[in-house]
């Protein structure tokens, strides 16, 4: 992204920045070719996309939503209400969510006290509340606000002596896996307690920027995840983009916007895996 090779800072979560340079940790599962595709046809997958792409719903509670939580943080501005998501690691313990979600970026600071709650819903907490570690975002984002590296990764800390990988899993992280797929979207709106997703097919917007149309994607939203190729034998699924980047994930609610996952955000998730994640 951005032409430029990956300078990244990151902190614990009570704020504390340092620049460091992301390390590579071999047997991270990341994903860097087209995944398996889906047991849909594509005749098939083409009649949903026809007569339900773009529509949104209320969340079912299943294998594909049971990654996805809330983030409840204090920022500047007050309790803050975001999204994310967890993606496999050697550390079983990563989330990936928008930068924005967690750091101001030009001008602001880490948001404090964040806490992710997996499958959230009307106040319940299922699998608790898990605290977070360190965060890991783009030096870039935290100069200048650069919307293409709208991305960070959680560090969680365990509950009850277990990870949040070894307790949900965690879908695969996409890198390089190019525009025009199909995939689906849940998120926290931040005037509801439920969970809303919807699935589409994505197109690009810019070099760096992933476009998709899903109606009334409103804040809180920010950090969702764009999975792509679930499937339900193995019940993974490939995590290509969150809601954030362009318009800070889209200044109308019914068209999102997501950075494009390449090299510089798998530096970004071989730092957070070298931290522990």
């Amino acid at each position: 992204m951005a032409g430029s090779s990956s300078a990244s800072g990151s902190s614990s979560a009570s704020g504390v920045a340092g620049a460091s340079s992301a390390a590579a940790v071999p047997g991270s599962p990341v994903v860097s070719t087209a995944p398996s595709p889906s047991p849909w046809s594509q005749e098939r997958l083409q009649r949903a996309l026809s007569t339900h792409g773009g529509n949104t719903r209320t969340a079912k509670s299943n294998e594909i939503t049971a990654r996805v939580g809330a983030i409840f943080s204090t920022s500047q501005k007050g309790d803050h209400f975001c999204t994310g998501s967890v993606v496999q690691s050697k550390g079983e313990s990563i989330v990936v969510t928008a930068a924005h979600c967690v750091h101001g970026g030009k001008g602001g600071g880490y948001n404090t006290d964040i806490v992710f709650v997996p499958g959230y819903r009307n106040g319940t907490e299922p699998q608790g509340e898990w605290p977070v570690k360190s965060i890991v975002v783009d030096q870039r984002w935290i100069d200048s606000s650069d919307p293409d590296l709208d991305v960070a990764f959680l560090v969680l800390g365990t509950v009850n002596k277990q990870t949040i990988a070894s307790v949900l899993g965690g879908n695969r992280l996409g890198i390089n896996l190019g525009f025009g797929r199909t995939v689906s979207l849940t998120g926290y709106p931040s005037n509801a307690g439920e969970p809303i997703a919807c699935f589409n097919s994505t197109t690009q917007q810019s070099a760096y920027q992933m476009k998709i149309a899903c109606k009334s994607f409103p804040g809180g939203t920010s950090g969702s995840p764009w999975l792509t190729a679930f499937d339900r034998a193995t019940r993974t699924g490939t995590v290509i983009g969150v809601i954030g980047g362009y318009q800070q994930g889209g200044d109308t609610p019914d068209v999102s916007y997501s950075p494009y996952f390449d090299n510089d955000v798998l530096a970004l998730y071989d730092q957070a895996v070298a931290q522990g994640g």
